[in-house]
This record gives structure tokens, C-alpha cells and sequence, in this order.
């Protein structure tokens, strides 16, 4: 009997043992899981607050690195430029500029060339990195994109180039003829032939810098402000009476054909200059006794029917390698015969950008010795006008992505109906 009872308690002193110490150990392991550790201080840093907010309203690429140099914060745009790849920032110098500042606190700038993703060119992306502390452990690194600001002052200076070099040349001629006529002023005949050279200098540099004001027009206008519906064939008999001279001259025949009494909404003075750049380049390049055909028709579109306007040639043609440029400003396919004509290099520039700040577009078919189709393809009159009024914001977009609002279409005419009109009854000449 006393051995049993000796058991029992023995056994009650042993649970009563047990259970303390695992309510020690649960209270043990519950204070390890509180404590902060090294690992946790360093993996999962926390933003100070706000940041966040700001960082998703910037327009600069944003990337958040920790002390180890983690990726803690990156907006899309940085994953877009190629900034951050697997967790890490992937530009080697952007991170060294990173240690940099978390080692002295200074803020640092520079420019960098980048090379871009996906393309086996070696086209560089040019960006501005700035990397600045943001509290006592993160650092903070915003990128611009200069790309395009480059490419816009890249053309800026082209074009000052460009237009510096086409003042010069009629300018300085100007000059020398006028001394010519100074010292030939007792030879009648040699003032006569230096002041018909003098006059027609003159021409070409007032061509040139009303072609240059056409161009900053229809760049910078809203051409839709003063929209109204224009007569196709208006324009056309407006554009072939301008040319009159010029092909009588060369004794070349202008015929016109097509659909007649259709309208486009539109700023009739810029489709005036659009449509008759085009048909006077059409009878600048072409031979003597040859034809000029100019065509009109209706084409359905899934957003409203268009106008179709072709001008036909049967002139040099373009080649490959041209079709390509010869919207760019001051680019002659042949400098010397531009000289002879009196060209500029600015008419198809110009209709580029009418036709672009129209919501329509040119395209251009062309082979060598077989002449040229050039085609204004414009929203017709009620269709153009619905639109405008019913996506104001569309007119804005048209005319920033003017340069992108041409197109060549090598394999065929861009046009079969401007063809048949250089055998059309109906002819001017």
C-alpha cells in the first residue's frame, strides 16, 4: 500500500514538471519569433511613407534599391527601359553610382547611352540618371528617357543647316551678279542677260522662304479651326491653272478625271498647296510632250468613306532608295535638275503634313523610267466632319505624329483610275 502511494505521487511530481516546462518553452519560442532578427532588418526594408504615392505619379523611371542593393521599388517604366532585370538593377554604372551615394550621401547626375532590348542594330537609348539618398538606408534612382528630345534637336540643327545652305546659295549669287551688271554697265546686252539671271535667283529665294513659312504653318496650326467643305474639283482646277505656264512651256498636256463633286473637310488654302505641290513636281520631272493625269474617287473605310486624289506622271520616276526620304525636308532625289526647276525640297514636306493634319495620308507608287502616282487620301466631307466633332482630341493626335503619315507602295500604282486619266477625254491643256 505505501509502495503504491509512492508511485503515484512520483508520477504526479513528473507531469507536473513536464508541463512547466513546456509552457516555458512555447513562452521561449514565442519571444524568438517576436525579436527582430538580422535577416529581416535587411531583405524586407519599408519604404518611408508616401514615397510610394510619388513614385507612381512620376514620369521618370524610378527604381528603390536597399543596402545590399536590392530592387525594393521599380515603377514599369524602369522594367520597360530594361533598367531591372531578376531583382537587380542591370546598368553596372547606374549601380556603382548607387554605392556611391550611399557611401558619401552625395547626390549624382549623368548622361548615359543604353543599348535597347530587342534590337540587333546597336541603336543606343539615351537617358539622364540622377541617384540621390532617400533615408538613412535606400537609395533612389530616376532615369529621363532623352531618346527622342536628341532625335527632335538632331533635326532642329539638320534643318537650320539645311535652310542656311538654300539661302546662301541664291543670296551669294544675287551678289555676284550684281556686281557682273556693275561692270558691264556700258554692255546693254551682258545687263540685260545678268539681270534675267538676278530675276530669276530672286524667284527662287522668294519661293524658299514662302515654301519655309508654308511649312511652319501647317506644322504649328490647327487646320480644322477653319474647316469648311472644299470642292475636289476646285482644288484640282485651282492646282492645274497654277501650273498652266510650266506646262505650256514643255508642252505637256494636263488631264483631269475621276469622280466628280466630291468634297473634303478641310482648310482649303493648306489643300490647295498640298494638292498643287504635287502637280508641280508632277510637271517639273517630266519630260517634254508628255501628260499629267489628276484623278478623284470615293474608297469606303471602315471609319468613312475617303477621297482619293491621284496625280499620274510619266516622268524620271524614284528609285527604291528615294521613296523612302522624299518627304524629308530639303531632300532632292536630283539636286541638279531641282536647281534647273527651281525646286526647294519642301513641297512634299509640306503635303506630308497637310495630309497628316487632315487625319488622311500620301502615299507614292513610283519606277524608274515608268513615272510616278502620288495619292492624297483624305476623310470625305460629312464623314470627316462627324468625327471631329464627335472626337475633338483625334485633330491633335493627327497632326504630333505628322512624320509617321506616309507610305510608299512599291509592287503596284497607287491608283489604277489615275492611270486611265492620261488618256482621258477630258483635258486641259
Amino acid at each position: 500500500m505505501d509502495v503504491n502511494a509512492a508511485v503515484a505521487a512520483a508520477a504526479a511530481i513528473a507531469g507536473v514538471l513536464t508541463g512547466v516546462i513546456a509552457m516555458l518553452a512555447f513562452r521561449w519560442s514565442e519571444r524568438d519569433l517576436k525579436r527582430p532578427t538580422r535577416t529581416s532588418l535587411h531583405t524586407d526594408p519599408v519604404l518611408p511613407p508616401g514615397v510610394d504615392t510619388v513614385l507612381s505619379v512620376l514620369r521618370s523611371s524610378a527604381v528603390v534599391l536597399d543596402e545590399g542593393d536590392a530592387v525594393v521599388k521599380a515603377s514599369s517604366a524602369a522594367y520597360a527601359l530594361g533598367l531591372v532585370r531578376g531583382g537587380k538593377l542591370s546598368v553596372e554604372p547606374m549601380l556603382q553610382m548607387a554605392r556611391d551615394t550611399r557611401r558619401d550621401g552625395e547626390i549624382r547626375q549623368v548622361e548615359l547611352d543604353l543599348p535597347r532590348r530587342g534590337t540587333g542594330r546597336g541603336e543606343a537609348l539615351a537617358v539622364s540618371a540622377r541617384v540621390a539618398p532617400l533615408g538613412s538606408r535606400l537609395v533612389l534612382l530616376l532615369v529621363e528617357d532623352l531618346t527622342e528630345a536628341r532625335r527632335i534637336e538632331a533635326v532642329r540643327r539638320d534643318f537650320v543647316a539645311n535652310v542656311s545652305h538654300e539661302l546662301k546659295t541664291p543670296v551669294g549669287a544675287l551678289s555676284l551678279l550684281s556686281e557682273a551688271v556693275m561692270d558691264a554697265s556700258d554692255e546693254p546686252e551682258a545687263v540685260q542677260r545678268f539681270a534675267g539671271r538676278m530675276q530669276i535667283e530672286a524667284t527662287r529665294l522668294t519661293n524658299l522662304v514662302q515654301e519655309l513659312i508654308d511649312l511652319s504653318r501647317v506644322q504649328n496650326d490647327d487646320p480644322l479651326e477653319d474647316a469648311e467643305p472644299v470642292r475636289v474639283d476646285e482644288l484640282v482646277a485651282e492646282a492645274m491653272d497654277r501650273c498652266r505656264h510650266a506646262a505650256g512651256t514643255k508642252q505637256i498636256t494636263m488631264a483631269a478625271g475621276g469622280t466628280t463633286d466630291l468634297s473634303i473637310w478641310g482648310n482649303r488654302g493648306q489643300l490647295a498647296a498640298a494638292l498643287g505641290n504635287l502637280v508641280e513636281n508632277a510637271v517639273n520631272y517630266s519630260p517634254a510632250r508628255t501628260r499629267v493625269g489628276i484623278a478623284a474617287r470615293r474608297v469606303s473605310a471602315p471609319g468613312g468613306d475617303s477621297i482619293e486624289i491621284a496625280v499620274t506622271d510619266q516622268g524620271i520616276g524614284i528609285s527604291d532608295k528615294d521613296k523612302e526620304r522624299i518627304f524629308e525636308r530639303f531632300y532632292r532625289v536630283d539636286p541638279a535638275r531641282s536647281r534647273a526647276t527651281g525646286g526647294t525640297g519642301l513641297g512634299l514636306a509640306i503635303v506630308k503634313h497637310v495630309a497628316a493634319s487632315h487625319s488622311g495620308e500620301v502615299t507614292v507608287w513610283s519606277s524608274e523610267g515608268q513615272g510616278s502616282t502620288f495619292t492624297l487620301r483624305l476623310p470625305e466631307a460629312g464623314a470627316a466632319r462627324d468625327r471631329a466633332q464627335q472626337h475633338p482630341d483625334l485633330d491633335d493626335e493627327a497632326g504630333q505624329s505628322a512624320s509617321s503619315h506616309h507610305r510608299t507602295t512599291p509592287d503596284s500604282p497607287a491608283d489604277s483610275t489615275a492611270y486611265e486619266t492620261l488618256s482621258a477625254p477630258e483635258v486641259l491643256p
